[in-house]
């Protein structure tokens, strides 16, 4: 597929009727490999093994409403009280990390609000934290699972 900058993992990959699909830990099935699931894939699984979030406090690709239409959110870490910890947007490698990303991954946090938002495309990787009087500052790097 793509080179990330993102650490390896034993990814597994089956071909079913000459279409590629990977195998989610989270949603514990295979999905389509994509562009982007690749970029998902690799993310969670750098979460969880990099940055100490436990597997079953992650959601992948679930609906939510923003400003009344359906949309579906990527990954969402919630902290053990099951509250909402980040949210990211992931992209195929080919796509810019724009304003407009931020700006997508921020509207979907109107419905989340989690605390830190991330942005990805595999090659990049932008997060910011977001504090109690709605302020956003942006970080170092991604935030290590602390919930």
């Amino acid at each position: 597929m793509f080179s990330l900058n993102l650490p390896a993992f034993d990814a597994k990959i089956v071909v079913r009727d000459g279409k590629r699909s990977i195998f989610d830990v989270i949603r514990r099935r295979y999905v389509a490999l994509t562009p982007e699931e690749w970029v998902r894939q690799h993310f969670i699984h750098f979460l969880i093994e990099s940055k100490g979030y436990p597997a079953r406090l992650i959601a992948v690709e679930k609906e939510i409403q923003v400003c009344g239409m359906k949309r579906r959110f990527d990954l969402v870490c919630y902290d053990r009280q099951a509250v909402p910890y980040l949210i990211v947007e992931c992209k195929a490698p080919s796509v810019v990390l724009s304003q407009a990303v931020f700006d997508q991954a921020f509207q979907y946090n109107l419905s989340i609000a989690a605390r830190f938002v991330a942005i990805t495309n595999g090659c990049l990787h932008f997060c910011g934290e977001i504090s109690g009087d709605g302020k956003f500052q942006m970080l170092a790097e991604i935030p290590n699972f602390c919930g």
